[in-house]
């Protein structure tokens, strides 16, 4: 069972940054894919970015230029750093995953919550 946790969400005002991070519980070589989705209350749940075992990523338009998205081998985590952020922003991010052997089964973290407001 593989397992993901969140971590790195928070209050922060217009223009802030902050730094998501998913520990796995499994190896990353492992996944094919490791992503962000976004929901924000009363919206459904939205891909904000992700990235494949070979390294190749994919943005939102709408935070292409203010995010970054990557992965650490080594600790087994994928982060996320969000800048410039904006009140559209505040949503619950949801880290999830996708084991090679397993490409259509969505593993998901528990969540962790960003609000941009001042």
């Amino acid at each position: 069972q593989v397992q993901l946790v969140e971590s790195g969400g928070g209050l922060v005002q217009p223009g802030g940054s902050l730094r998501l991070s998913c520990a796995a519980s499994a190896t990353i070589s492992s996944f094919g894919s490791m992503g962000w989705y976004r929901q924000a209350p009363g919206k459904q749940r939205e891909l904000v970015a992700s990235i494949t075992r070979a390294g190749s990523i994919n943005y939102a338009d709408s935070v292409k230029g203010r995010f970054t998205i990557s992965k650490d081998n080594a600790k087994n985590t994928v982060s996320l750093q969000m800048g410039s952020l904006r009140p559209e922003d505040t949503a619950v991010y949801f880290c999830n995953a996708r084991l090679i052997w397993e490409p259509v089964r969505n593993y998901w973290g528990q969540g962790t919550r960003v609000t941009v407001s001042s």
